[in-house]
């Protein structure tokens, strides 16, 4: 039986490590059917526990989130020789940044986007007629794979 290297403190620090190292995570929704689909998208997180990117509400997942909020994240860096990956996976539920916490979201996605030089996206960009939505995913669980590639939980 393979048993994990790491406490929880250990794979904690790898977690953080992987998901403030990448930019990009794959998404993974299923629309009311249970049809799935993966996208990539830029993201930003608060913690472990938060991840917010912008979509169009007319993209397939943003579609899918709507009917089904219980998505899945994978964060990893793909450049990584074989053997050596290391990888956040999340279980979450995703939706539109509601309005109370518009303000809080955007300012973890704001520092994130001033800090790799892109633009800060303010409320008019993702309110009203704007096209974009911001959109988070609260993790109900999250994992990370540890040297043994074991899943273990945080």
């Amino acid at each position: 039986m393979d048993v994990s290297v790491w406490n929880p403190e250990q794979a904690a620090a790898a977690a953080r490590r992987v998901v403030g190292a990448n930019d990009y995570l794959t998404l993974a929704t299923a629309d009311a059917e249970g049809t799935p689909w993966a996208t990539p998208v830029w993201f930003a997180a608060d913690g472990l526990m938060q991840f917010i990117w912008v979509s169009r509400m007319t993209r397939r997942h943003s579609h899918n989130i709507e009917e089904r909020p219980e998505v899945a994240l994978a964060i990893f860096d793909s450049t990584t020789p074989v053997g050596e990956a290391e990888a956040v996976y999340v279980q979450a539920l995703a939706g539109q940044v509601d309005d109370a916490d518009l303000g809080a979201a955007l300012a973890v996605f704001g520092e994130k986007s001033l800090a790799r030089g892109i633009r800060e996206w303010v409320e008019a960009d993702v309110t009203g007629d704007a096209p974009h939505r911001l959109y988070v995913a609260r993790a109900t669980e999250v994992f990370v794979l540890d040297p043994n590639e074991q899943r273990v939980r945080i």
